[in-house]
């Protein structure tokens, strides 16, 4: 389908679902509106006071220019406010509406609710080989057993990560031009970044490294992106519909969540897009508009690893859905069964705290001192979400029945900015909205 043809079809089911929620909104209660802290039995001015110095606190560090946090409780957005600008010229300043980078969010924001659908259907069996999903596994003698619960927790010991752009730039640092054009041809049609096209069976050569990428005879908690990878071909093979198609139309589309989406150059949203890293290394410019993960550029952009972008608010609607155990608005997506397995710690024997590709706290988080915890020490066993490499976070309790959405951009100017990490910012504000629940 034609990207102007694309985004015509999704205006268009976005307009139909939005008319059906704002319908349903009078009626239903788990649709998102918004309330004060203190009709929710929260301490209001505690939670401004609070958040409003540590995300100073966390801009005069350089842990990132600018953020925005949004919380809601019983199913109402109890706060939601930007802090700083997209970059440390002070230029643009952060607003409610402005889109991130997801970074590694998009894991369980894409190929996640799919799979999961799939599993409700019957084409995905948990504790098969996950050769059922990929064939070319069936003949790799370490991989052929590998099961696709192991798989989705991390217990499979996969390599964590292949770096493909080694793969298509030379020593010195120019690019190597059978993989890599400025203008678009016949055999260079997928897009990268503006002026950057690679050859299209490029991704052939992804998934055939992926194929011979070694794997540990240990079973532990080994975080691996590399499956994610593979997930937009193994989505759209089982739905007989494109990968992007399928979760937008199934998804983002009903659920209102129009910003939700790859490339976010060539949707026309109105929306500002925060810009992520300048790249001296590859793109040889400040990385806006386009996803900053160069795994998923090289895939043109729409990966299952990274690629998608989104609004704080977008997001949160995802997330309720989650919270819900799979319904929003009055519509189910997900059984609740499905949702509640995958939300399960898998291998707590083994000491991992992974669900099925949602992450968990630490399995003695409540035990931890907030600089140790992940995420905040208050939030519960049942809860669950995931981190992004670009200083993006979204977590669910059913608990207390919080959501929590933080995003910023920590890798401007550089990835090598780690200040996010090393105060602990996102649990720490994560832990002001347990420390502020009065009653």
């Amino acid at each position: 389908m034609k990207k102007s043809n694309y985004a015509a079809v999704i205006i268009l089911l976005s307009i139909f679902f939005n008319v059906q929620l704002l319908a349903a909104q009078a009626t239903n209660p788990d649709i998102l509106s918004y309330d004060n802290p203190s009709a929710l039995g929260m301490d209001s001015l505690f939670i401004h006071s609070k958040v409003d110095s540590i995300m100073t606190f966390a801009i005069e560090e350089e842990a990132f220019p600018g953020a925005q946090v949004l919380v809601a409780k019983n199913n109402k957005i109890i706060f939601h406010k930007a802090y700083g600008f997209h970059t440390y010229d002070s230029v643009q300043p952060v607003g409610l509406t402005d889109i991130y980078d997801l970074a590694s969010v998009t894991k369980i924001m894409g190929p996640l609710p799919a799979l999961m659908k799939l599993h409700d259907e019957g084409k995905l069996d948990l504790d098969a080989p996950f050769s059922t999903l990929w064939p070319k596994w069936e003949n790799r003698k370490d991989k052929k057993t590998l099961t696709i619960r192991e798989v989705f927790a991390h217990q499979a010991g996969l390599v964590p990560y292949i770096i493909f752009l080694q793969e298509v730039m030379k020593k010195n640092g120019s690019v190597k031009k059978r993989f890599i054009r400025n203008a678009p041809s016949d055999r260079f049609n997928t897009r990268v970044y503006d002026n950057i096209y690679i050859k299209n069976r490029f991704k052939n050569k992804i998934y055939r490294k992926i194929n011979r990428s070694k794997v540990s005879n240990i079973k532990k908690y080994k975080y691996s992106g590399l499956t994610f990878l593979l997930y937009p071909e193994i989505i759209s093979r089982l739905t007989n519909t494109d990968y992007e198609t399928y979760v937008t139309q199934n998804f983002y589309a009903p659920l209102g969540a129009t910003t939700l989406g790859f490339n976010p150059k060539t949707k026309n949203y109105p929306n500002k897009i925060v810009p992520t890293e300048m790249d001296t290394l590859f793109r040889h410019e400040l990385t806006k508009d386009w996803v900053h993960d160069e795994n998923a550029a090289l895939l043109g952009g729409v990966s299952g690893n990274a690629g998608l972008f989104a609004t704080a608010t977008d997001l949160a609607k995802m997330m309720q859905m989650y919270m819900n155990y799979g319904s929003y608005g009055g519509r189910r997506y997900i059984s609740e069964a499905t949702v509640r397995e995958f939300t399960k710690v898998q291998y707590p024997e083994n000491e991992n705290r992974r669900g099925l590709i949602f992450d968990k706290p630490d399995l003695n988080n409540q035990e931890l001192t907030l600089a140790d915890s992940y995420p905040a020490p208050s939030a519960s066993p049942d809860s669950f979400g995931h981190s992004g490499f670009t200083g993006t976070f979204v977590w669910a309790d059913p608990k207390t029945q919080l959501v929590y959405i933080f995003l910023s951009n920590r890798v401007y100017p550089s990835r090598t900015h780690s200040n996010i990490s090393k105060y602990n910012i996102r649990s720490a504000v994560q832990q002001v909205f347990y420390d502020a629940i009065v009653n």
